[in-house]
């Protein structure tokens, strides 16, 4: 820690840097920032970062508000802000309380602690999300928005009009620091994709809330807006976050066993397991707004169906065919209902948990579904004893609601607040009249 401390002073130094951002996220994913002098870094390494916490939703009440920022060196960037393209640091930090304990609703702090149990248990979760968004004309959010395309899959040039914004956000991912293994415009009109390379599941959290603010802010230069909301326009695909997952033993693949069916080792099969026992209950975190719901339904390639399979894309979880020789490292696991805009430090800290809680308890693995579940009639899906993912937030909040999971997972405070805060919203799109209701029923009924 002194070493990747003292680094980063020297680089603040070297690099002339005159502003130093230090980065934290409520519960809900949305990044704070306070913003310190270099002559102030030494200090909030030693000291941390006092401010009231009360402040923030969801982080403390006003009789126990002030808590700590503390930087986290190992996540130092280097990025490019404001005109002239000055130099500016920017960390992650982690919050505790003024007596030196974890604060509680500290996000970053939940996922330290599932990770901390899985390497007690002798693992680390390594991950690679693929991040679905949206641009569309800034000044057409007053009203429906408009894409910039019309195209497709890995359409390009002429039909890409968003090339350049894409290719320069890459660029500056890649600068800060922040490896990406492929990027192209998906399916749905203005719609792309920028998968990251695997990484550990605390670095990747980290990766996920700088790209997700780089991708909003190269955007904002082009006078254009992007979005992870889930789904945006009707008719067509939503955005996901299909994340792969893979748990090490050290340097070995826990997931790979070379003599077992598609290489699943026991370990990998119970984790699957986990996850699809648990998945009704991490719903709520994977998925946390009314409009993700939209996204989950049946026809569009998001999976709804309590299932998995090799090379199924309507299965909950997939397992990828790996390159020839490359099976040691690469097997693993990818889930697939996720969207970008959750939290990521505590999605991947519900995931992590259903599938520990499979390992943990020897959960065994139903059969592979290899059929078209969106073909398939309810029928036929209640007599193969095929269960659903919650069909609304509210029903994700019921099953949260009722998880020792998820309470034990996250922590009471952030359960309790999650849940008054989803419940709102919820409350909040129960009581509105939409523009669907107007033109359905105003002129008839």
């Amino acid at each position: 820690m002194e070493h990747q401390q003292s680094y980063v002073l020297r680089t603040v130094e070297e690099r002339r840097v005159r502003l130093v951002r230090l980065w934290f996220c409520d519960v809900l994913g949305q990044m704070k920032s306070i913003a310190i002098s270099p002559v102030e870094l030494e200090t909030a390494f030693e000291e941390g970062v006092q401010f009231d916490g009360s402040a923030i939703d969801g982080f403390s009440r006003v009789q126990e508000s002030d808590v700590l920022a503390v930087p986290d060196a190992s996540s130092f960037q280097l990025m490019n802000w404001g005109e002239g393209g000055e130099v500016t640091g920017a960390m992650f930090c982690d919050l505790i309380n003024l007596d030196g304990t974890p604060f509680e609703g500290d996000p970053r702090q939940v996922l330290k602690r599932n990770l901390n149990k899985a390497r007690a248990a002798g693992f680390t979760l390594m991950c690679a999300p693929e991040v679905e968004f949206f641009y569309f004309a800034a000044d057409s959010l007053d009203g429906p928005p408009r894409p910039l395309d019309s195209a497709s899959y890995f359409d390009l040039t002429t039909f890409d009009a968003s090339s350049d914004i894409r290719r320069e956000t890459i660029q500056r991912l890649e600068a800060t620091g922040i490896p990406v293994e492929y990027s192209f415009h998906e399916d749905a009109p203005s719609q792309h994709e920028i998968d990251l390379r695997y990484s550990d599941a605390l670095s990747m959290a980290d990766n996920l809330m700088s790209l997700r603010l780089i991708v909003r802010e190269v955007a904002l230069q082009h006078g254009v807006h992007a979005t992870f909301m889930p789904k945006p326009l009707a008719g067509v695909q939503g955005s996901g976050m299909h994340t792969h997952m893979s748990l090490f033993a050290k340097e070995t693949n826990s997931f790979f066993d070379e003599d077992a069916e598609a290489h699943l080792s026991e370990t990998a099969r119970q984790f699957i397991a986990g996850l699809l026992r648990h998945a009704p209950e991490i719903t709520a975190c994977t998925n946390q707004l009314v409009n993700s719901y939209k996204r989950l339904v049946s026809g569009f390639e998001a999976p709804i169906h309590l299932t998995w399979a090799r090379n199924n894309r309507s299965a909950l979880i997939r397992v990828p065919v790996t390159k020839r020789g490359k099976e040691p490292v690469a097997t693993r696991i990818e889930y697939r209902a996720i969207d970008p805009a959750c939290n990521p430090y505590l999605a991947f800290s519900a995931m992590l948990a259903a599938g520990l809680a499979g390992v943990e308890g020897k959960y065994e693995l139903q059969p592979e579904t290899s059929a078209n579940l969106a073909e398939a009639t309810d029928t036929e899906l209640l007599q193969g004893g095929i269960g659903l993912l919650p069909a609304s937030l509210a029903e994700a909040l019921d099953a949260m609601e009722s998880s020792e999971l998820m309470k034990e997972t996250l922590g009471e405070h952030i359960f309790e607040w999650f849940l008054r805060n989803k419940r709102a919203e919820w409350a909040d799109y129960k009581a509105h009249v939409s523009q669907f209701e107007i033109e359905r029923y105003i002129r008839n009924w």
